[in-house]
């Protein structure tokens, strides 16, 4: 049963697949990013103390040769 369904734009998604691979070393694909740019927002909603758990559901060299990796 679902929820809730959050919006994430693709800036945002690639921009956390990019912070994740240089702060974190994790190369990921564009879903995990948004994942985690959601998580970090429901985190920042449920406030200190409260745990959140997200899924990384791929993997970065899936999109190596898409624009999102091409800088």
């Amino acid at each position: 049963m679902i929820d809730k369904i959050v919006k994430v734009t693709d800036r945002e998604a690639i921009e956390m697949t990019h912070r994740l691979v240089l702060e974190e070393g994790l190369f990921v694909g564009v879903s995990a990013g948004a994942n985690v740019f959601t998580a970090l927002n429901v985190a920042k909603e449920m406030g200190k103390g409260a745990n959140v758990v997200t899924v990384l559901p791929d993997r970065g060299d899936r999109y190596i040769t898409s624009e999102h990796y091409i800088t």
